[in-house]
């Protein structure tokens, strides 16, 4: 039964993420930058501590309790992780929904969950799967498998991604996508990715504030709340100063006094992308309390955002006019990752 909780909830976790870009989309007239920042405020800033105070009320103090190692560290994963998130804005923008998210989720799922693994060969500790450990158990050995056809799946739809900018003209790419651009997206996409992944690395480092909480009486369904307000905050900043310098740079903080733009409609839904962001991890959270940590958590909920971002890619008709070959080769890269999913929760229940 728990098992099947985490899966729900780890899946409304990545339906929220693969549909978060969506309300950016009805923005109009502004800079990526303006926008971005205003979503980041909410995601970042302003919905996790909000979240966090009605499930664990007092997660101040546990922060403040907490080993300045631990929190420093966490927030530096969280610093990390704020750079993958500003590159995977890029990503989507230069390449599309659904090409975007299947690169750059998909390093972001093998990364996310060999790295770890990796960490604790080097600094074991008690119930946590080391990499030598992987490869000793047949159970690990599945997993491991399973990043691996994750990875196929990557190459998959990059090779769909070409195909796609030889069949179309730059007005056809552009109808669908409108600043479409394979190399400059792949190299941001790949970027996004592996430093995406660092919020993986920031939940494992932050896990003694979750337990903090739990000893503190507190549900364990939504300990990890504690750890995500560190996180984020490591995002926050990240995000915050490269926007503000870009704001700067290209004058776009005069998007916010602009009256030939819908200013309250592009604040609302900038505040509704950051805030629908933010349940991508609230879901997580719940998720990961039922299933563990590891492995199959972060790839089963890289996989699901996938799967949705593909929809919404479908659904912006973003592979309109391609050849046949071009449509069967992003399906079999997603339905490949999707595979990696299965081979993973396999490994992880041996």
């Amino acid at each position: 039964m728990q098992a099947l909780l985490g899966v729900i909830f780890h899946s409304l976790g990545g339906i929220a993420s693969g549909s978060f870009y969506m309300p950016f989309n009805k923005v109009k007239g502004w800079a990526w930058e303006s926008y971005w920042i205003v979503g980041g405020l909410m995601s970042w800033l302003i919905v996790p501590p909000l979240a966090a105070y009605l499930t664990v009320p007092g997660f101040l103090d546990i922060i403040a309790a907490g080993s300045s190692t631990i929190v420093g560290f966490t927030f530096l994963m969280g610093l990390l992780w704020g750079v993958g998130g500003l590159t995977y804005g890029l990503g989507v923008r230069y390449l599309g929904m659904s090409l975007g998210n299947s690169v750059v989720l998909g390093f972001c799922a093998a990364f996310g969950a060999i790295v770890p693994s990796i960490y604790y060969n080097f600094n074991p500790m008690e119930g946590k799967v080391s990499f030598t450990d992987m490869l000793g158990s047949s159970g690990g050995q599945i997993v491991l498998l399973g990043v691996l056809v994750c990875l196929i799946g990557i190459a998959l739809s990059g090779r769909a991604g070409m195909l796609k900018e030889k069949e179309l003209s730059d007005e056809e790419k552009k109808a669908s996508v409108l600043e479409f651009n394979l190399v400059k997206g792949l190299i941001v996409a790949v970027l996004s990715g592996i430093l995406s992944s660092f919020f993986s690395f920031g939940i494992e480092s932050g896990k003694p504030l979750a337990d903090a909480a739990v000893e503190a009486g507190y549900d364990h369904l939504f300990a990890n709340n504690v750890t995500f307000v560190v996180i984020l905050w490591g995002g926050l900043v990240t995000n915050l100063v490269w926007t503000t310098i870009l704001s700067i740079k290209n004058k776009a903080y005069k998007d916010f006094t602009n009256k030939n733009t819908p200013i309250l409609n592009n604040i609302l839904f900038s505040a509704l992308a950051g805030t629908i962001w933010f349940l991508q991890f609230f879901f997580y959270g719940m998720g990961e309390s039922k299933l563990g940590s590891g492995a199959s958590s972060w790839i089963l909920h890289m996989s699901t955002i996938i799967l949705t971002a593909n929809f919404w890619g479908i659904y912006r008709k973003e592979w309109k006019g391609v050849a046949k070959k071009t449509k069967w080769t992003i399906a079999a890269g997603i339905a490949v990752i999707l595979l990696s999913v299965v081979l993973v929760g396999i490994g992880n229940s041996i």
